[in-house]
């Protein structure tokens, strides 16, 4: 009689651990870490819809891998919309603002350690955490707000109503690239 083998949980082979070093070293130039924070006459930053959403995927995967949880990837959910400024006015640029929101389903029990991780993660990242809650009347209700000065990006990890924990960035107002036309 033969028995099956048991399976060997799944491990991160060393390309993606590499991966994940190089983001940590990086992620400070990334999001700018070594600029002042910017003031908002200064021009806004530069990136591709793609580039910036590139990115907050590889952010959530790694603040993910970093609480020692997996996301549902098929739960991504990017959001692109215009800037509004402070008196609702919306220019015709093409600046833009994205949300990009993935969940994991780790049992509720886990969340309290997981943003405990993402925020040991995310400070010495030059992370400001602006809010921080691992329950509420003694039940498990999540909350992990942080912001790079430098950069203006944000991000939360919190509990869900539904018990699964969202992993959310959000940029801050950026230009797409100028097109190229053919006189440029």
């Amino acid at each position: 009689m033969s028995f099956p083998l048991p399976r060997r949980a799944a491990r991160p082979t060393v390309a993606r651990r590499l991966a994940v070093g190089a983001l940590a070293l990086c992620l400070p130039l990334i999001l700018g870490g070594c600029m002042s924070t910017p003031s908002p006459n200064e021009p806004l930053p530069v990136k591709a819809r793609q580039e910036v959403q590139d990115w907050a995927q590889h952010m959530t995967e790694y603040m993910a891998q970093s609480a020692g949880l997996i996301l549902d990837a098929g739960s991504a959910e990017p959001f692109f919309n215009d800037c509004v400024g402070k008196n609702d006015e919306v220019a015709q640029d093409g600046r833009y603002k994205m949300s990009y929101a993935v969940y994991s389903s780790a049992p509720l029990e886990q969340h309290p350690e997981a943003v405990r991780k993402v925020r040991a993660m995310l400070e010495p990242q030059g992370f400001k955490i602006d809010g921080y809650r691992e329950t509420t009347d003694g039940k498990v209700d999540t909350v992990l707000d942080a912001s790079q000065p430098s950069s203006r990006y944000l991000i939360t990890v919190e509990t869900t109503t539904g018990g699964l924990l969202l992993f959310r960035v959000k940029s801050p107002c950026l230009m797409p690239p100028a097109t190229s036309g053919p006189f440029s």
